[in-house]
């Protein structure tokens, strides 16, 4: 496997790098990891905290986390704990959602796909404005609200952002 290790406004010492390779070198105990995986890892540091991002493209998918603490060894576990929760995860769903077909596959040498049940809902999106529709996801307690735009006459998408504002998505017709 591949490090990339940056640091903005924070050098990354030879302690930090060797904690950092350590700490990822789990990966192998839930995936095959080859010299083409790269793990990418930024450590910014702010006023009165640091934030680490771990981002690693695997044949699952992609793993990322992000985490501020106001200690970089702290930081660094609990973002790699957030990975390793990502990945058994996505290994659980994967093997419940492809039990039963693997295990036929197996005995029968066929590549079905197995049924994922899905749970759908359908909804009318109200026509009202951008702080209205604000509200009402506030009231409900939602991280997004889907409405349409009374002004511009589109479906739209207003949600909360990690830094506690607001994103808007119009959806073009």
């Amino acid at each position: 496997m591949k490090f990339l290790i940056y640091g903005e406004n924070v050098t990354i010492t030879e302690e930090m790098r060797l904690k950092i390779e350590e700490k990822l070198s789990f990966l192998s105990k839930y995936l095959v990891v080859d010299n083409n995986t790269t793990a990418r890892v930024t450590v910014k540091t702010y006023e009165s905290s640091l934030k680490v991002e771990v981002t690693i493209p695997t044949k699952i998918g992609l793993l990322r986390s992000e985490l501020v603490h106001d200690d970089f060894y702290t930081a660094v576990d609990l973002a790699i704990e957030k990975i390793e929760d990502q990945i058994r995860r996505q290994k659980s769903r994967l093997s419940r959602r492809h039990k039963d077909s693997l295990a036929t596959s197996f005995i029968e040498d066929d590549e079905s796909e197995a049924d994922v049940p899905v749970r759908t809902k359908s909804l009318f999106a109200e026509e009202m404005v951008l702080d209205e529709a604000i509200m009402r996801m506030e009231m409900l307690s939602h991280s997004f609200f889907i409405y349409k735009d009374q002004d511009a006459q589109l479906l739209a998408v207003v949600y909360k952002r990690n830094d506690g504002q607001y994103g808007l998505i119009e959806v073009m017709e």
